[in-house]
């Protein structure tokens, strides 16, 4: 659905549960996400039911696999874009399997779905983040976010009130294909 020159970002398929299921279950990339960890294999599986039956110009959310062209049919990751009614704006959010950290996959997969979008007439892009993920606050720096704000403990994530911080980024100020260069 959405091809970079590394990555396919397309919809999740039933053979995707396990993988999702491991790294969502992973303590250290469920620390600062919302959803229940660990999870079961039937939860996998039904999340994976869910997101394949999604629809991508719909409000709500919908979340993209990520796999590498290198290692097709492997899920490394998922990016999530919530379509605000308006169908103007979208929140984004993503994860990575622990072993494919530290590559720029995350960089280029919000590049890549930002320009995507923008390029359908998106006006305007957010995100939210913990204030101790600084891997995700540098992923969505270089792509380009702004920091625009700072919410005190205004998220209870796994029983403790945490502190996040707000992205944004209008459309217009999208660097374009250069950018993760």
């Amino acid at each position: 659905m959405i091809e970079t020159p590394r990555l396919l970002l397309r919809r999740f398929r039933p053979d995707d549960a396990p993988l999702l299921g491991a790294y969502r279950s992973d303590p250290d990339i469920a620390r600062y996400q919302s959803w229940n960890s660990p999870l079961t294999p039937a939860e996998a599986a039904e999340t994976v039911r869910g997101y394949s039956e999604a629809q991508p110009v719909e409000p709500g959310w919908f979340q993209y696999a990520i796999e590498l062209h290198a290692n097709p049919g492997y899920l490394v990751g998922d990016l999530g874009v919530n379509l605000h009614e308006n169908r103007l704006q979208a929140d984004i959010g993503f994860t990575l399997a622990p072993a494919h950290h530290g590559h720029g996959y995350a960089t280029e997969a919000v590049h890549a779905t930002v320009g995507h979008l923008a390029a359908q007439g998106m006006y305007r892009f957010g995100a939210y983040c913990d204030t101790r993920n600084a891997a995700s606050i540098r992923v969505l720096e270089r792509t380009g976010f702004r920091r625009e704000g700072h919410g005190v403990e205004d998220a209870l994530i796994r029983g403790e009130w945490t502190d996040t911080y707000s992205f944004g980024l209008l459309a217009r100020h999208w660097k374009g294909p250069s950018a993760t260069a």
